[in-house]
């Protein structure tokens, strides 16, 4: 028996908790609500590796790759302009399929700390949102989880390392390495702990809403959110991929049906392991094989890992609009256009931590005073989630090697004919 619990993944033990937390919730709700501490210390412990994740990561993935940018030159431009307006597309559409569908409409979920559930206040100006970007310090702009603020200080910082020479650089950017590296094991141990977040505030959740309506009946309110959530999304990826990711590949001259063939075993590995790092190696043989050159492919790939996480930023703004939702909270445009805003600065440089959306989604909330407990709820169907924004981040940055080789003219259409028909025999 012990063998059997020791090999369950951490995937499994997060499914099992959210079916204990819900059967907690519906048979012990005045237990269940009694669970919320910890909950809280979970999204304490998340919230905690913000900080240092961010500024580590931000710091080596500008000033450590400084030089390579200034040899690429004209490839990472156009590389970064691409990866920002599909990212902000991705963003805008999630937004939109929240609107329409309203998942957490009658959710009625509130968070264990009460300051996370303050509403919003005051109108967002132009000016309000220059000065608010710039912290006053560094160290009070981290103390109060203000992302932008610590995005804002973190790429000077970077840009500023990038002009240092000789051991004072390297002395840096290996303590920035260091940094994290270590938080991403950090984030790794915190996560041990995500099926007993993710139970107590499922039963949290469940238990309030039983209370609240004097029967089971909130329950099945609230995992029929969940579920709408889910379908919210993979209909939001959907959408992404007909209007923005196609249209883009008509643009660029796309052979789709070389592209499709060579992207399918690697969306496929994505998809079922809700690992990009794990189909990676396969996606950068395949997008050299069809005709993309390899220094294209060595540079894009990686980079849009970190920049162009089409998948990710559109689950983001769904989830951060669900938390609204569900927790009352009415958000004006501008409210919601500067947190699409965070969410595009705050998810770069993270792809390889795990949970990395759970990570930006509750710090991003916590900035804007909605409920966190809404990561945590999430986190019970991530797994669901997870598949299919990985594979969409997967397809996305395989279609940017193909449209920056197309955009540098050095797209080898030849190449590619002789792959397919080597394949063919």
């Amino acid at each position: 028996m012990w063998t059997f619990l020791r090999r369950r993944t951490l995937t499994q033990w997060i499914i099992a908790a959210m079916v204990v937390g819900v059967l907690i919730g519906v048979l012990f709700p005045l237990f269940a609500v009694s669970l919320s501490p910890i909950s809280t210390v979970f999204l304490r412990m998340i919230k905690s590796i913000i900080v240092p994740l961010i500024f580590g990561t931000l710091v080596v993935g500008i000033a450590g790759h400084g030089d390579d940018m200034k040899r690429v030159g004209r490839l990472a431009l156009k590389s970064i302009i691409y990866f920002e307006v599909v990212t902000t597309l991705a963003l805008f559409i999630g937004l939109l399929a929240v609107h329409i569908l309203k998942p957490g409409v009658g959710v009625s979920l509130a968070s264990p700390d009460a300051a996370a559930g303050a509403p919003v206040a005051g109108k967002v100006t132009f000016s309000g949102v220059l000065e608010h970007l710039v912290p006053q310090s560094f160290f009070d702009a981290a103390a109060n989880n203000e992302m932008l603020q610590i995005v804002f200080w973190s790429v000077l910082f970077a840009i500023g390392l990038s002009q240092v020479r000789g051991r004072a650089k390297e002395t840096m950017l290996g303590f920035c390495e260091a940094v994290a590296e270590v938080m991403f094991k950090f984030t790794g141990v915190v996560m041990k702990f995500a099926p007993f977040g993710v139970a107590a505030a499922l039963a949290f959740t469940v238990g309030q809403a039983v209370i609240k309506h004097g029967g089971p009946e909130g329950a099945f309110k609230l995992l029929q959110s969940l579920g709408l959530v889910v379908l919210t999304l993979y209909i939001a990826l959907v959408v992404f991929g007909l209007v923005v990711l196609l249209p883009v590949a008509r643009l660029a001259r796309v052979p789709l049906g070389r592209f499709i063939g060579a992207v399918k075993e690697p969306a496929l590995i994505a998809f079922s392991t809700a690992s990009s790092e794990a189909a990676l190696p396969k996606a950068m043989e395949q997008m050299e094989a069809i005709g993309v050159p390899r220094r294209i492919v060595a540079f894009v790939m990686p980079t849009g890992y970190s920049f162009n996480l089409d998948g990710s930023t559109l689950y983001l703004s769904v989830a951060a609009l669900f938390a609204a939702q569900a927790g009352g909270i009415s958000l004006t445009i501008g409210q919601q256009l500067l947190m699409m805003l965070t969410l595009m600065l705050t998810s770069k440089g993270v792809a390889g931590v795990p949970r990395a959306a759970l990570v930006i989604l509750t710090g991003t909330l916590a900035s804007f005073h909605l409920p966190a407990e809404a990561a945590v709820v999430l986190l019970g169907v991530d797994v669901l989630m997870d598949m299919a924004r990985t594979t969409v981040n997967l397809i996305g940055n395989c279609l940017a090697t193909v449209v920056m080789a197309r955009w540098e003219g050095e797209y080898d259409d030849a190449r590619a004919v002789v792959t397919k028909a080597a394949e063919a025999a």
